[in-house]
């Protein structure tokens, strides 16, 4: 496994990120479809095995409970000082007024429910999971702030948003001498390149680790296109549905380019399309979620294909420009 710096930073991270939202108790939370603790652990118990070290989940993951499966799986596997855990702060944890966003009183609650729940007194990186419209960014930054100077968290970072609204931030932590986003994490894949606009020639510049949700485009870049979902969550994924749709032709094009590459090379379309999304050079380490085995022994192959040009051509050819999705 290759270790790079996410971004700017001296934080050494594997160059694939092992997603938790897969893992929670169905019974907690919107999705029925995650694996509960003891299926769940050996698969972080794998990602560590093969030298992934970056782990990232959220409060809102089956309603805390990833966080918990998370957390109790690395203290029984592996020092704390030996792995990277990232987790988010926005979404709606308590039906109260106050129970979601990113106000200092909602940042201030969240962070310590999370450090409860995974059963650590720091996280390495905390991540607001979307922009809020409703609370003046100053105030979250001014928050993050204090809790990186409280040693709650080694780092921050954001998720999706428009390049203006970051860009913006970034400079009001500058000027106010606040900790400073370092990391992006972003929907990024064959199917979705909106952020090659503007927001990954900003992080460049800025020198932001990104590290991009949905690679593989919501498993939709795994399977030929002929083929139907053949698990729970990609037949129930509602929010996945709001991702891809209005282009099937041009996203059949591009299924189908992956599966050509893939079929020439003898590999995984899983593979071309997480290789493929390597190629950028401001991804610092797609985050993978995994439900079977092959998942993660893909992901850690993907890591040392190097695509040709021609081959990164051809997967690049059937995009054409569609509508921001993912920033709700």
């Amino acid at each position: 496994m290759e270790y790079v710096n996410l971004g700017r930073t001296g934080l050494k991270v594997s160059r694939i990120c092992l997603g938790c939202m897969t893992y929670g108790d169905p019974k907690r939370g919107p999705h029925q479809w995650t694996l509960p603790e003891t299926e769940a652990r050996p698969f972080i118990a794998r990602a560590i095995e093969v030298g992934i070290n970056f782990f990232d989940t959220a409060n809102v993951y089956s309603a805390g409970s990833s966080e918990e499966i998370l957390g109790r799986a690395l203290r029984d596997l592996v020092p704390r000082e030996q792995v990277v855990v990232a987790t988010k702060v926005h979404g709606q944890m308590r039906p109260d007024p106050n129970g979601h966003g990113l106000s200092r009183k909602a940042i201030f609650a969240e962070i310590d429910a999370s450090l409860q729940r995974l059963g650590m007194d720091y996280v390495d990186l905390y991540q607001i999971h979307r922009f809020d419209p409703e609370t003046p960014i100053e105030e979250t930054l001014e928050a993050l702030n204090d809790v990186v100077r409280a040693g709650k968290a080694r780092y921050i970072g954001a998720s999706s948003m428009h390049a203006w609204q970051f860009c913006k931030a970034l400079y009001l932590s500058r000027l106010n001498g606040w900790a400073r986003f370092v990391s992006m994490q972003n929907h990024l894949n064959l199917l979705y390149r909106e952020e090659e606009r503007e927001m990954l020639a900003l992080c460049l510049e800025e020198g932001i680790g990104v590290i991009p949700w949905s690679p593989l485009g919501r498993g939709r870049l795994t399977r030929p296109w002929s083929e139907t979902p053949v698990t729970h969550r990609a037949e129930t994924d509602q929010f996945g549905k709001t991702l891809y749709r209005g282009q099937e032709d041009t996203e059949r094009a591009i299924v189908d380019a992956v599966g050509q590459v893939a079929e020439a090379r003898g590999v995984s379309r899983a593979q071309v399309a997480l290789a493929w999304v390597l190629t950028r050079r401001a991804v610092t380490a797609p985050i993978v979620g995994a439900s079977k085995m092959q998942h993660l022994e893909d992901a850690v192959a993907a890591a040392a294909l190097a695509l040709t040009k021609e081959e990164i051509a051809a997967l690049e050819a059937p995009y054409r420009p569609r509508a921001i999705a993912g920033f709700a």
